[in-house]
């Protein structure tokens, strides 16, 4: 996970300052830039990526509340910081550690609030720009329409609720600081080793063809990059469907992550007995549909997919076993 990436993506690269591939091995980047500063919460498999992207150009500080992951992250040239945004105290050392900050961590698991994002934000003080990464949950079931960032948010689950009012918050803090803040709306993201594979192992059935949803995805590193060009093109308050182009209904996603893994393809069931097989939080995705439009994704961001479809995400199908 932590290992050297080549990120030469031209886009990205000219976003970003145009900055030279590095000759110096990765672990020796780590303090080599005394700007300009990057502040990075929420160190995951996409905040990863993101560090990657940045650290031959930016003296970045990762916040992580995970221990192991200092290493890996000083390794790829971040300044790690440990710190939990469940516990206010340990976000002082935040305050005015970059102008640009860019907040990927999820909320807590229940309740209708998020009040992680409002502890950063307390913590936080002269900062010029945000970049959120928020979820396309937000608009609840749109009935498969096409559907861009003007449509209203309309949340059906506590999951969904929480992200709405961590933008609103967002967004009300930024006006009153005067903070460029870009939201991104994200949907499922996937990449090679972020495949629900267990579901295709355990045979966990999907609805048939009649009464399934669209689902909406975007490859991790399509994603990281997008946040690169949101940091730089961004326009204030304004929110962003980072997704690609595919048009997929759910049951064809796992049918495709299936061949391309040499798996069996799931079982088909009626949404009436989808509720037996799988629990409440994956039934809740199954009773929302919706397809999104990313033209302010490539007219406004500029971003040219590495992986349009999930198909060119997940590669060729694995061939079939000789007799």
């Amino acid at each position: 996970m932590f290992e050297a990436m080549d990120h030469a993506d031209p886009e990205v690269r000219r976003a970003a300052g145009g900055w030279p591939a590095p000759s110096l091995p990765v672990d020796a980047r780590a303090g080599r830039f005394a700007g300009p500063r990057i502040l990075v919460v929420g160190c995951g498999d996409v905040g990863v990526r993101l560090v990657a992207h940045l650290a031959d150009r930016f003296r970045i500080h990762a916040v992580t509340h995970s221990p192991e992951r200092l290493v890996g992250l000083r390794r790829l040239g971040a300044v790690p910081l440990l710190a939990d945004l469940d516990c206010p105290a340990t976000l002082h050392r935040l305050s005015g550690l970059a102008p640009d900050v860019v907040h990927l961590a999820p909320p807590a698991g229940r309740g209708h609030d998020d009040r992680r994002t409002g502890a950063l934000l307390a913590a936080l003080h002269g900062v010029r720009r945000l970049v959120y990464v928020s979820t396309t949950g937000v608009y609840g079931d749109c009935q498969g329409a096409w559907i861009d960032e003007t449509r209203p948010v309309a949340p059906s689950t506590d999951r969904a609720r929480r992200r709405v009012a961590a933008e609103r918050r967002l967004r009300a803090w930024a006006r009153e600081r005067r903070v460029a803040l870009t939201i991104l709306r994200v949907p499922g993201i996937y990449a090679h080793d972020r495949l629900p594979l267990s579901r295709l192992v355990d045979g966990t059935p999907v609805l048939r063809d009649e009464d399934d949803v669209y689902t909406n995805h975007i490859h991790a590193e399509d994603l990281a990059r997008a946040i690169v060009l949101a940091l730089h093109r961004g326009r204030p308050q304004r929110v962003y469907h980072t997704v690609d182009d595919s048009a997929i209904r759910m049951g064809a996603w796992f049918d495709a992550i299936a061949d391309a893994r040499g798996l069996p393809r799931p079982a088909r069931v009626a949404a009436a007995d989808i509720g037996l097989h799988v629990g409440p939080e994956r039934l809740s995705f199954m009773r929302e549909s919706r397809r999104l439009i990313n033209r302010r994704l490539r007219d406004e961001l500029g971003l040219r997919l590495a992986y349009p479809t999930v198909h060119e995400g997940l590669g060729p199908p694995a061939p079939e076993p000789r007799p």
